[in-house]
C-alpha cells in the first residue's frame, strides 16, 4: 500500500490536472505559504492535519487559524475591508454569499472554474452545493467546500419505550418532545440553540422554516413579525420551558451537541456535521441508541430539506501568485481523494456524490444515506443569502432571546426587529 503522502500527491496531481511526480519535482509554488482562516467546526482540525501532506506534494505550507463563528467573520471582514491580507483562503457561510458579492470581498472562481473543469469533476458535485455554497447573483464567491443536511438525531430506546415511532411532521416533534420529557430521570425531549447572536437566530429560522413561516415576504422584504413567525416562536419558547435541559437559554452548537451525545435529550434537529460524532464511544453515550432521519416537515407545508454549510474563497486584495496558490490548495483539498480523507477524520461535510455512497465510508457512518436524500433536494435559501443577511441574524439573535430569557413577548420582540430591519432595505 503506497504511504499517505504519496496517495494525497496523486490526489493533487488530478485535482490540478498534472502528474504528481512531475509537479512534486518543479513546484512552481515552493516558498509560498497560505493563511487560511476556519470556522471551527469538525473539518477545522482535518485541514490542520493535511497541510503538512499539501506542502510534500507543492512545497506550500498552510496555516490555519481556527475561529469561532463571530470571530471568523469579524476578523475576516475587517482584512478584507482594511486591504491587510492577513488571510488568502477563508471558509465562507453559506449565508454570507450576498454579503461577499456585494462587497467584493472574495475573487470570482467562475472564469478559473471554466477553465479547469474538465479536472474539477463537477457533476460529481450535488448541485444544491454547487449553488448554494459558492454561487450568488451569477458569482462563485467561493468553491464548495463542506455541505450539511438539516437532520433529526433521536433516541430508539426512549422511542420504544413510549411506543412512539419517528415523527413524520414538526407537530409529531413537538408532541414527542413533551410526551418524552422526563425530568425526574434527567431526560428532555427537546433541545436547540438559545444562546443570544447567531446561534439562536439560526436554529429558530429552521424551526420557523418548517413551522411555515419565513422572514421575508414574496417581494424579498422583511417580514420579521408575520403571524406566523410570531406564532412559530411561541411555539419555539414553549419548548424551551417545558421541553429543554436547565440552562438551554444559554446553548449554542456546542453546548447542544454535547446534551445529545450525554444522553441528556430525546430528539435534536441538527446539521449532519456532528453525526458522526454520535457513534463514537470516545465522546458518545448514546453510540447504540441513536437514529438519524430527515427533519420533518410542517403538516401541510412542502417539503423542504434544510441545507448549510461552507464554501472556500479566496481574498481578491491579494496578489495574484497568492490567488493562484490558493486555487491550487482549494481544487486538492476538494478533490475526490481527499475529501474522503476528510471524511475518515471526522471533517463531517460533505459535497461529492462520490463521497457520500462510498462503501468504505458508509460502513463508518450509517446516516449517509440520509444526506443524499436530503442533498438532492436541498434548499440553500431558507435562510435567504442576501447582502442584509449578517445583520438581520444579529436582529433575530437578539429577538428571540429575549423572548426565551423572558425579557420580551413573541410578538413586541418581532414588531421590533421588524422595525430596525426595514431600515437595512
Amino acid at each position: 500500500m503506497l504511504p499517505k503522502s504519496m496517495i494525497l500527491a496523486a490526489a493533487l496531481g488530478a485535482a490540478i490536472g498534472g502528474a504528481a511526480p512531475c509537479l512534486a519535482q518543479s513546484q512552481p509554488y515552493a516558498g509560498v505559504q497560505l493563511h487560511v482562516a476556519s470556522q471551527n467546526d469538525q473539518f477545522a482540525g482535518p485541514l490542520v492535519q493535511l497541510a503538512p501532506e499539501f506542502e510534500k506534494a507543492t512545497g506550500i505550507k498552510v496555516s490555519v487559524d481556527i475561529l469561532s463563528y463571530p470571530e471568523l467573520l469579524t476578523k475576516i471582514t475587517a482584512d478584507f475591508i482594511g486591504k491587510t491580507k492577513g488571510y488568502d483562503v477563508v471558509t465562507m457561510d453559506i449565508v454570507w454569499a450576498g454579503q461577499f458579492k456585494e462587497a467584493g470581498y472574495t475573487l470570482d472562481l467562475g472564469p478559473w472554474i471554466e477553465r479547469d473543469k474538465a479536472e474539477l469533476d463537477l457533476d460529481d458535485i450535488y448541485p444544491v452545493a454547487l449553488k448554494s455554497l459558492g454561487q450568488y447573483g451569477g458569482t462563485y464567491v467561493a468553491y464548495p467546500f463542506a455541505g450539511y443536511a438539516n437532520v433529526l438525531a433521536y433516541r430508539k430506546d426512549l422511542y420504544e419505550a413510549k411506543s412512539l415511532t419517528p415523527p413524520k411532521t414538526i407537530q409529531e416533534l413537538v408532541k414527542d418532545a413533551y410526551a418524552l420529557t422526563d425530568r425526574a430521570k434527567n431526560v428532555y425531549g427537546f433541545v436547540a440553540n438559545g444562546q443570544k447572536g447567531p446561534a439562536v437566530a439560526q436554529d429558530w429560522m429552521q424551526y420557523n422554516s418548517q413551522l411555515g413561516g419565513s422572514i421575508l415576504d414574496a417581494n424579498g422584504k422583511p417580514a420579521l413579525n408575520s403571524p406566523a413567525n410570531v406564532e412559530s416562536l411561541k411555539v419555539y419558547k414553549e419548548l424551551f420551558v417545558k421541553a429543554a435541559p436547565p440552562g438551554a437559554v444559554n446553548y449554542d452548537w456546542g453546548g447542544r451537541e454535547e446534551s445529545f451525545r450525554q444522553g441528556l435529550v430525546a430528539n435534536m434537529q441538527t446539521w449532519s456535521v456532528g453525526s458522526a460524532g454520535y457513534y463514537d464511544p470516545k465522546q458518545s453515550k448514546v453510540v447504540d441508541k441513536v437514529a438519524i432521519v430527515p427533519a420533518p416537515p410542517g403538516e401541510g407545508v412542502k417539503q423542504k430539506y434544510g441545507f448549510g454549510g461552507w464554501g472556500l474563497a479566496i481574498n481578491a486584495g491579494i496578489d495574484k501568485r497568492q490567488q493562484e496558490a490558493a486555487w491550487v490548495y482549494i481544487k486538492w483539498v476538494t478533490s475526490p481523494a481527499v475529501q474522503k480523507e476528510m471524511s475518515k477524520l471526522g471533517a463531517g461535510g460533505y459535497i461529492r456524490k462520490s463521497t457520500v455512497a462510498d462503501p468504505e465510508l458508509n460502513k463508518l457512518y450509517p446516516f449517509l444515506p440520509v444526506l443524499d436524500t436530503e442533498f438532492k433536494d436541498g434548499d440553500g435559501d431558507y435562510r435567504p443569502r442576501i447582502p442584509q443577511y449578517p445583520q438581520i441574524q444579529d436582529i433575530l439573535g437578539t429577538a428571540v432571546n429575549a423572548v426565551l430569557v423572558g425579557d420580551a413577548d413573541s410578538k413586541a420582540a418581532l414588531d421590533k426587529a421588524q422595525a430596525t430591519a426595514e431600515k437595512l432595505f
